[in-house]
């Protein structure tokens, strides 16, 4: 049960409540998750359990994509259709401005995070601080909108797919477009389809997973640790070679197998199983920076 479990997160709860759910289902205290969804939000969320909750710093700047509905002519303290929603009465552009409004967002810019949102002002989340009607004042950071296509735009509705660079919030997305068509907008809905290499049409929901765990075949959900990290050259090492990798010893890798100056390589049993993950120390010689312990049975 170490690796990750792809989960089609539904509107309404929160990521946290999922990842408990997991943890239940999969009788684990070890499970994390590769950003946040908003409880309004739907769609992929990448979970990592058991023991490769370790490698969750190789997976932190993933990028994400998704499909997002924009509700012009509003304005919410939250961006989204979650807060305190209030027309604004001015009129809505037509499609043609819109279009040429969300075009200016392509690549690199400066974008406020949401005032309630997870970023940290002196270590406090700024969500807890808005909600005590607390001043929260967020400095811009940059992000990276890879790529934006307009689907439709159509009265006071815009829809977007929009991969982002880690960090992006699409809430802001959505604020700043209205700021700059001077109407207001809010984010109506949002889906997460991608997350990195992980697709949510291979997600699974968590009745789904209730389902499978019933049926003894929870286990079938987990994309093996062993089979992450696939841009990391796979080593397959001997007994005696995963013994000296277990006790934290440098071991040495094939020129043939792992391309000079690799930066890490996963160190795999002879039975598949994920025993370390080896960061460069020589060419060739690795130091076993995250070690795994051996599966039981």
């Amino acid at each position: 049960m170490n690796g990750i479990v792809l989960i089609d997160k539904p509107a309404g709860c929160t990521s946290h409540d999922v990842v408990n759910r997991w943890r239940r289902l999969a009788n684990t205290k070890r499970a994390g998750h590769l950003g946040t969804l908003d409880p309004m939000a739907t769609g992929l969320l990448v979970v990592l359990t058991g023991a490769a909750t370790r490698l969750m710093q190789f997976f932190e700047k993933e990028e994400k994509a998704y499909e997002a509905e924009i509700r012009l002519g509003v304005v919410s303290d939250t961006y989204d259709a979650d807060g305190d929603v209030k027309e604004t009465g001015i009129r809505t552009p037509d499609a043609a401005a819109v279009e040429e409004a969300l075009g200016q967002f392509r690549g690199r810019i400066r974008q406020t995070p949401p005032p309630f949102s997870a970023k940290k002002i002196k270590g406090v989340p700024a969500y807890k601080l808005a909600r005590k009607a607390v001043p929260v004042e967020l400095k811009p950071v940059e992000v990276e909108v890879r790529s934006l296509e307009i689907e439709s735009v159509s009265g006071h509705t815009a829809r977007i797919v929009v991969t982002v660079s880690s960090g992006t919030y699409v809430r802001s997305l959505a604020h700043d477009l209205g700021q700059r068509l001077g109407c207001g907008a809010i984010l109506n809905e949002l889906r997460r389809t991608r997350v990195g290499p992980f697709h949510a049409h291979c997600a699974k929901t968590l009745e789904q997973l209730e389902e499978m765990a019933g049926a003894g075949r929870l286990s079938e959900a987990i994309v093996p640790a062993a089979q992450l990290l696939p841009a990391f050259p796979a080593e397959y090492v001997d007994a005696a070679t995963e013994a000296q990798i277990r006790q934290g010893r440098d071991f040495r890798t094939s020129p043939f197998v792992v391309r000079p100056g690799a930066p890490f390589v996963k160190a795999i049993s002879r039975t598949g199983e994920l025993i370390a993950v080896g960061e460069l120390r020589m060419p060739n010689l690795y130091h076993p920076s995250i070690v795994f312990e051996p599966t039981r049975l």
